[in-house]
């Protein structure tokens, strides 16, 4: 005979809309693969690169006159953290390539320091990811990605790559940093895609 104690549920989730594995956290846990770099507002620059080696520009200024929308987002962290209505404004990834002529169908995202990671292009379309400036109401901070960072939050947070300095459009998937390591290609928080086996 089992021994089962009367009302027994097994450990709660605290939220009804966190992932699988995750917990929640009030709290904005600093990670990064390398030193915070500092980066000069006069001497920043955000580029598409296209599959062709077409490039379009714009400098801190320019990027920052673009027009910008202010999402509230959850995001969920790889080490199982996950905080929720985050407040962020920044260019939509739509606006960024509103003029591009590509047939690319994969990202990689480069950062200033040398960090990359790789999303399929359809991953940042139609609202689902920006280039973010703030967060909560104020300039972005360095720990956390400023001056400015991908942010893609219906994936796991490695992949919306800090101090971001370019958008290469491939024909072909290229693995980042992370990816490289044995993290999963996709990283999707709802399925749980953590490692390259899961």
């Amino acid at each position: 005979m089992a021994v089962i104690t009367r009302g027994f549920g097994g450990r709660r989730r605290d939220h009804t809309d966190l992932p699988p594995g995750q917990y929640r956290t009030d709290d904005f846990p600093v990670l990064s693969a390398g030193p915070t770099p500092r980066i000069d507002l006069d001497e920043w620059e955000l580029a598409v690169v296209t599959e062709t080696g077409e490039r379009s520009t714009w400098s801190w200024a320019e990027f920052t006159a673009l027009p910008a929308d202010e999402p509230t987002v959850d995001i969920h962290c790889v080490t199982r953290w996950s905080k929720f209505g985050t407040s962020w404004r920044g260019v939509s990834v739509d606006t960024l390539l509103a003029d591009v002529e590509t047939a690319a169908e994969y990202v990689v995202a480069h950062s200033y320091g040398g960090y990359t990671t790789n999303i399929p292009l359809e991953g940042l379309l139609d609202g689902q990811a920006w280039v973010a400036y703030e967060f909560d109401g104020e300039p972005l901070a360095p720990v956390h990605g400023g001056p400015a960072r991908l942010l893609v939050p219906h994936l796991y947070f490695w992949k919306s790559a800090k101090w971001l300095r370019a958008l290469e459009l491939r024909l072909d998937d290229e693995p980042g940093f992370w990816e490289t390591a044995g993290y999963h290609n996709d990283g999707d928080p709802w399925r749980e895609q953590r490692y390259l086996e899961d």
